[in-house]
């Protein structure tokens, strides 16, 4: 059993009925559904049975793993899809808008003229409701490269010295979450130093780290397909008075945004309670992001936090917290958390202090 199983199911329960199929041709929603990861392939589910069509390169792998539906061999995938097609009597098919580009649906609708194409959102949002609940195994999967990312880390604190640069940073960071068993990179990681630290996706330059300058690391680890995300922001030799009021005002905001989030409240309240903290502390202001997001096979994904979020938060949602303030010119901080939704609070998944370290 993998953390996948029952998903395949679960969908097919929301077809109408036995002449309504389900067509996944995407990456993320392929692996969601199968538990295996490839960059070819097709899913096809109906009421009645379910199929994974997948070419040579992954088919040995596929049929070791996949246990909720038929692993075929794809050697005419047409000819085999239209078979199964008329072998189960479908009528409809649904695929995923939000995936599907317009001419890979009209190469569809031109090679089966037989069934009709449902276009609409209702196989994009099956999909979106349902990986928006993490199951117990997932979330194991997340946390494992949370782990891997906080051992990097941490190995990158006892390594980081000032004259080296954003790029040797974050190479480094990302060498070492890489042996710490890393499957690759959430994103591009974030190495932002000085002025540049007050871009919230800056990207790593050949900028030196000096004395007096705030770090912030963007970065996560990837595992099994499961990603993590968390920020940290350092000061470099000494924090003046300003940066440490700074800090504890991102902090704060990031502290009491933890304590607003549970099940059944709108995300868009989360969101407000950091705006309220730090502009209690006077950077209202410089926070122009929204608080979080979800995090999972993708790392931008529902729920979202932000002043015009429309998402109620659920038991088993997974949502950054990470809330910042950015003065052009000088310098920003962020600080960033993973945490679970709870029916009475929120479970944090990131085990780093958020303290304001100052390397010496």
């Amino acid at each position: 059993m993998t953390e996948n199983s029952g998903n395949i199911a679960r969908l097919a329960s929301k077809l109408s009925d036995k002449k309504h199929a389900a067509l996944i041709t995407s990456d993320i929603n392929r692996k969601y559904m199968t538990g295996f990861k490839s960059s070819a392939g097709v899913v096809l589910i109906t009421k009645e049975a379910s199929y994974f069509l997948v070419d040579f390169r992954y088919y040995d792998k596929a049929r070791q793993k996949v246990t909720d539906c038929e692993v075929l061999l794809s050697k005419e995938p047409r000819k085999q899809l239209m078979e199964l097609l008329v072998q189960h009597g479908i009528s409809d098919v649904s695929i995923e808008s939000g995936e599907m580009t317009v001419q890979s649906l009209n190469d569809y609708k031109e090679r089966f003229a037989f069934v009709k194409f449902d276009s609409s959102d209702f196989l994009s949002d099956t999909i979106a409701n349902m990986r928006v609940i993490k199951t117990k195994a997932e979330i194991e999967k997340i946390v494992k490269a949370q782990r891997i990312a906080e051992k990097a880390y941490l190995r990158l604190l006892h390594d980081l010295r000032a004259g080296q640069t954003e790029k040797h940073v974050a190479a480094l960071l990302e060498y070492y979450m890489s042996e710490y068993g890393s499957q690759g990179v959430s994103f591009d990681t974030i190495a932002a130093s000085g002025v540049n630290s007050a871009s919230p996706h800056a990207v790593p330059t050949d900028k030196k780290i000096e004395d007096g300058d705030f770090l912030t690391l963007d970065f996560g680890a990837v595992y099994d397909g499961y990603h993590s995300d968390m920020t940290r922001t350092i000061a470099i030799g000494h924090a003046t008075e300003e940066m440490k009021n700074m800090y504890s005002a991102v902090l704060y905001a990031n502290i009491d945004a933890h304590k607003a989030v549970k099940a059944g409240i709108n995300a868009k309240l989360a969101d407000s309670v950091a705006r309220s903290t730090l502009d209690a502390w006077g950077y209202g202001e410089y926070f122009g992001h929204s608080l979080g997001h979800g995090v999972g096979l993708e790392i931008h994904e529902p729920p979202y936090a932000s002043p015009n979020s429309s998402n109620t938060l659920k038991e088993g949602m997974l949502l950054t917290i990470e809330p910042g303030a950015y003065i052009s010119g000088k310098y920003g901080v962020r600080t960033e958390d993973m945490v679970v939704v709870t029916k009475d609070g929120c479970i944090n998944l990131t085990n780093t202090s958020k303290e304001l370290f100052i390397l010496k």
